[in-house]
């Protein structure tokens, strides 16, 4: 699937848009399907639609470039983030670089 921004979009990308209504999104892809984008509304103006799944067109939106993690409060963040969403992949991906992190700073000690 293309947007606007020529990437290619799948399901668990985070994108931001505005809606039909002209209200700023932020949130991931739940599904796609012929054009119609179905996202997780993670943040919005608009907080009535917060936590709702809303579709979207693929020229609503762009995607988010991925983010590098470079210290512990933003994993801390993402955790967070990941049980909010009740994203268990991402979860697990997310403890497993702390436990990382950690076993690194152990290793220096």
């Amino acid at each position: 699937m293309m947007s606007n921004n020529k990437a290619i979009l799948k399901a668990g990308d985070w994108i931001k848009g505005k809606s039909r209504e002209g209200e700023l999104i932020v949130g991931y892809i739940e599904t796609l399907e012929e054009g119609i984008i179905k996202t997780k509304v993670i943040s919005s103006d608009n907080k009535t639609i917060e936590g709702k799944i809303i579709p979207l067109l693929s020229k609503q939106v762009k995607k988010m470039p991925a983010t590098k993690v470079a210290n512990k409060e933003q994993i801390h963040f993402l955790i967070d983030l990941a049980l909010s969403t009740g994203d268990e992949e991402w979860f697990f991906e997310l403890t497993s670089k702390l436990n990382s992190m950690r076993e690194l700073v152990k290793d220096i000690k």
